[in-house]
């Protein structure tokens, strides 16, 4: 077996996900959602089973081609062997929009065809329970097998004779097969014209999605992969959106710096739902907020992360049973930030809520009752801007008071007091810019070091941190403000290396970082952009891009010496980052004309 890489692909609906390798090998799937039982984890290499996988392995092969169908989730891959032979692989989860809601259904939906010569293949289905640490029971019929997993039953309906592919006997593929892999339900209809009208219906669904997406004029196919990918990253049954679909692929090699990213954390979900609301795909916000109005207590009180099933409790455990990345462990299950104080949360729920009271497109905007809901949000922000907190980077050794949780929190009060002048809560609008401006006032004060001449990550501090490249992008200060400028500047002298840039560079918790923090590569060349120095940053994001796997997706980290992925994956964070930075880069569609 090759060693594993994140040259990956994901499919999905919304309901779950799964990475697909080039190969078209299922390595990672939860199941029945992005929080389930990893059933396929290949990916964190199982100890005791040879398995975790379901792979239409073609004998004697060669190599292999993969693309996305256009504009759409659908994965296709051609495997070739060394005779001349060629097999398709079409591999896609179901959504469409059917009787007024979206059909989007936990299944795999793999259609193999051969394209020339005589191709072998053997199809091995071999999921695993517990995380990996036993084999579940098999049962069979005449066209299906079942695979019992706890609390989910996993149903492969298929057209291929279901002993080969129970016993994994190779076959000679004469003619399209079928597989279908889904919950424990009976098919009722030809299996073939089934799938054959659920790809159409899908491939239907992804390109109106696309469609009507507001994409710049440049690296449009980049976006688009984007925000597909943004969009497979929604749990839709709450609106939450999780950091990434895996666990524990560690940031560099061999470091202990691997978590479990399967949960929502508010400001990488706010994150998301911004660059989504500038593409103009707004129902992920609205999903979102209806997310948020579950979570929050009475007081509007808030922790960094919430499982997807609004689960506040989200233990942390080592897992025995997979031997992790490249044998890299260990595997965590769940994530102690839970428990962490990161106040710049109100600031990014507040963000990704103002929009839907200004944008005249909803079709249910906010209005005072709405805005009534997010003050206590601004109300913790106030109480918090000046106390310590982990920050964004969740330092679990060390609390300080931190520049972006304090810019944070003003933009919180700042976005109430522009929405309360907005639904005519002139008085609420008088309170809000208040407390932004003594919030403004305090930040500015504690955060400037005259002696360095440049922002600090915290009051009274002396280090740099990436998170900085957001003061202008949230308007806290003017992009041609000189503090702003100088802080950029010095960004880029003591955080980049070639081109990644370090998110800090100060030894923390687990000793000092090693790659470059994707988002704030993307995060230093919009700051570059902002500043005017826009076409050093689009030859920048040039190079950014051509660092993304083969299918345009993107992990959490590069390593700063070959390029090469690291971190969980796909990462939202990353491909916001993306988004954004075209967007701002790119020529106006004017020049097209």
């Amino acid at each position: 077996m090759t060693q594993a890489t994140l040259d990956l692909g994901v499919i999905g609906n919304g309901s779950f996900g799964a990475l697909i390798d080039d190969r078209a090998r299922v390595v990672w799937s939860c199941l029945p959602a992005f929080d389930g039982d990893p059933a396929f984890c290949a990916l964190l290499s199982p100890r005791d089973h040879d398995a975790g996988d379901f792979e239409i392995e073609l004998e004697d092969f060669e190599r292999s081609e993969q693309a996305y169908l256009t504009n759409t989730a659908i994965l296709r891959t051609v495997l070739y062997d060394r005779h001349g032979g060629a097999v398709e692989i079409i591999d896609f989860a179901p959504r469409w929009r059917q009787n007024d809601r979206f059909y989007r259904p936990v299944s795999i939906m793999r259609k193999v065809s051969p394209l020339s010569g005589n191709p072998r293949i053997c199809v091995r289905l071999r999921p695993l329970a517990d995380w990996g640490a036993r084999l579940p029971e098999v049962t069979w019929g005449s066209n299906h097998i079942r695979y019992l997993l706890p609390g989910f039953t996993l149903r492969l309906t298929t057209d291929a004779p279901v002993r080969f592919v129970r016993e994994e006997i190779p076959f000679v593929l004469s003619h399209p097969m079928h597989l279908l892999l889904s919950a424990d339900e009976s098919l009722t209809r030809p299996l073939a014209l089934f799938m054959h009208e659920a790809q159409e219906r899908t491939t239907h669904y992804w390109r109106e999605w696309v469609r009507y997406l507001s994409i710049p004029l440049e690296w449009q196919e980049a976006v688009i992969r984007s925000a597909i990918t943004l969009k497979l990253c929604q749990y839709e049954d709450s609106g939450a959106i999780i950091a990434a679909m895996t666990s524990s692929i560690p940031e560099a090699p061999h470091t202990p710096r691997n978590w479990d990213y399967r949960y929502c954390w508010l400001r990488d979900a706010a994150f998301v739902v911004r660059a989504l609301n500038r593409l103009g795909a707004t129902r992920s916000m609205e999903e979102f907020l209806r997310y948020i109005f579950n979570i929050a207590t009475h007081d509007g009180s808030l922790q960094p992360l919430y499982g997807i099933d609004f689960a506040e409790k989200l233990e942390e455990h080592e897992v025995e049973s997979l031997r992790g990345y490249r044998e890299m462990g260990p595997v965590r299950r769940g994530n102690l930030a839970w428990v962490q104080k990161q106040h710049d949360i109100y600031g990014s729920v507040v963000l990704a809520s103002t929009q839907l009271f200004f944008d005249l497109r909803l079709a249910d905007p906010g209005d005072a009752d709405t805005f009534r809901k997010l003050e206590p949000l601004g109300e913790h922000a106030f109480a918090l801007h000046d106390e310590p907190d982990s920050g964004l980077w969740e330092f679990r050794g060390r609390a300080d008071v931190h520049t972006y949780t304090g810019a944070m929190c003003w933009a919180a009060c700042d976005r109430l007091a522009k929405i309360a002048g907005h639904v005519g809560l002139q008085d609420r609008d008088a309170y809000w810019r208040g407390r932004a401006d003594t919030i403004r006032e305090r930040v500015l004060a504690e955060s400037w070091n005259s002696e360095l001449n440049h922002f600090t990550d915290t009051f009274g501090g002396r280090r740099l941190d990436a998170s900085l490249l957001l003061l202008s992008d949230i308007g806290f200060v003017d992009a041609d403000d000189p503090r702003f400028v100088a802080t950029v500047e010095a960004i880029g002298r003591d955080l980049k290396r070639g081109d990644g840039l370090f998110r800090y560079i100060a030894p923390d918790d687990f000793g000092s970082p090693e790659t470059s923090f994707t988002i704030c590569t993307f995060w230093y060349i919009d700051a570059l952009a902002a500043i005017g120095r826009h076409d050093e940053a689009r030859e920048m994001f040039e190079r950014i891009l051509a660092r993304r796997n083969p299918l345009g997706l993107l992990s959490e980290d590069l390593s700063f010496e070959d390029g090469e992925a690291w971190g969980n994956f796909p990462q939202t964070y990353s491909h916001v980052g993306l988004i954004i930075a075209a967007m701002r880069l790119s020529r106006s569609w004017q020049d097209a004309s």
